[in-house]
């Protein structure tokens, strides 16, 4: 005999016992809604905007199935194989001794392995005292510039990685944008980031710089770099410079190679293992700078952080073991290196400008006149792809982002970081697809 709905259900009711309601009753007028105690200015990084909207059209989170993340900033979590990466380990033994609470300042064994590896690969006299670990890099520079004095003056590039915008806005720092334009090729010289014009003799000046470049790929390298680190550690002045593509250039980058007195110094260099390492999920990153420096983020971390994760860290060390670094920045640098150059070829194929560098896994991209990269964006999204516009890497841009118009509505960050060798040609065939048929829309000879 079939049962009911209704008598299911009524059943089922009456089986189960009832909610506790954590209200009470009101005596007298209703009292207006409670606001929220927490600030109302904290919109989302720009690039999880793109895939909040990307989710509301085509209905899936971006990385599901038959999605193609080109607006993501992650490589490969898997080996370079076809460049003789080396594996990644697949485990970490975690002792009873790992389960205490972490070192504020960082687990010993991995800041002695960052220190021996910045010492072998750049030629440094740096210590462990010197490294200072953090859940990524991200909160390390975030560290950095809520801390800063206030007559420091921050340099900001027009371009740069959407996360430092909300960073500097957050932190209530002072800052000052240096121009990226086409005539300056997206890369203007190093003195534009130091130029004292209308300062004060008590401000100091630390510019913020992504080196090789998030979003454009240009990288400061050799006697640029050199001479970038020779300003940085003038009087009144300091660097903090994020290196976390440091890998994705021949022969790598780091500012540390020029570095002549880190203890008298405000350089502050970050890395992760976020990109080279192919490991952003462990959420390890690191901060390099003078013993007094590390000193004031190590207190800080003591009531403010509290360390970060044991086994994280220890995953870390395996990750940084000497032999095994060398093989796998050989090959993050033939397969990213290879795979710009295959991108930007077929990108000049269909006319857009290609402005990208030497370094990254990102292209840097302008579409002709009559498109944007917002519409394009939208296009992309319906066929499950989606592209960064450039207005979330626009650093003088408002926070809240109303009615502004950036210069840079036709450009976009393309990223091949996340992309398979064998998606190669699916991606050029679907981005054609929907780039020539806007262009034939749009009116675009």
């Amino acid at each position: 005999m079939s049962t009911s709905t209704n008598a299911s259900s009524k059943s089922s009711t009456s089986s189960s016992p009832a909610k506790k309601q954590c209200t009470r009753s009101i005596v007298g007028p209703t009292p207006a809604p409670s606001s929220s105690m927490l600030i109302d200015d904290m919109p989302p990084m720009g690039i999880y905007e793109t895939l909040y909207k990307f989710k509301d059209v085509f209905g899936e989170h971006m990385g599901t199935k038959n999605t193609h993340p080109w607006s993501q900033g992650f490589p490969l979590t898997t080996p370079l194989e076809k460049f003789g990466g080396p594996e990644l380990p697949s485990s970490v033994d975690v002792t009873w001794n790992d389960r205490f609470y972490p070192k504020a300042w960082g687990h010993p064994e991995l800041r002695t392995a960052v220190a021996g590896y910045y010492n072998d690969n750049y030629d440094c006299e740096i210590d462990s005292e010197n490294v200072m670990i953090f859940a990524g890099g991200r909160p390390g520079i975030y560290t950095v510039l809520n801390f800063l004095k206030e007559q420091v003056e921050v340099r900001i590039g027009n371009v740069e990685w959407p996360a430092y915008l909300d960073i500097l806005k957050q932190t209530n720092t002072n800052y000052k944008v240096v121009p990226f334009t086409k005539e300056n090729n997206f890369h203007p010289p190093n003195g534009d980031y130091y130029d004292r014009t209308g300062l004060n003799a008590a401000t100091h000046i630390l510019p913020v710089i992504s080196n090789p470049s998030n979003p454009t790929g240009h990288t400061r390298a050799g006697e640029e770099l050199k001479e970038l680190m020779e300003m940085a550690e003038q009087n009144k002045n300091g660097i903090l410079l994020d290196e976390a593509y440091e890998w994705f250039h021949e022969g790598s980058v780091s500012g540390m190679e020029y570095v002549k007195d880190l203890e008298n110094s405000n350089v502050f260099i970050t890395g992760a293992c976020t990109k080279g390492l192919q490991c952003p999920g462990i959420r390890i990153g690191w901060v390099v700078a003078s013993k007094k420096n590390i000193e004031t983020l190590s207190n800080y971390s003591s009531f403010g952080m509290g360390g970060v994760s044991h086994p994280s860290q220890l995953y870390a060390v395996k990750l940084l073991e000497p032999e095994r670094v060398k093989k796998a920045k050989r090959a993050v640098q033939d397969h990213y290196g290879w795979q710009r150059e295959r991108y930007g070829a077929a990108f000049k194929n269909l006319g857009i400008t290609v402005y990208t560098g030497d370094g990254g896994f990102y292209h840097w991209l302008e579409l002709p006149e009559g498109m944007t990269a917002k519409e394009l964006n939208e296009r992309l999204f319906a066929r499950g792809a989606a592209i960064l516009c450039a207005f979330d890497c626009d650093m003088a841009r408002p926070h809240d982002k109303s009615e502004y118009v950036t210069p840079y509505e036709r450009f976009f960050r393309f990223s091949f970081g996340p992309l398979l060798p064998e998606t190669f040609e699916g991606d050029v065939k679907l981005f054609s697809e929907v780039y020539n048929q806007y262009k034939k829309d749009a009116g675009v000879a």
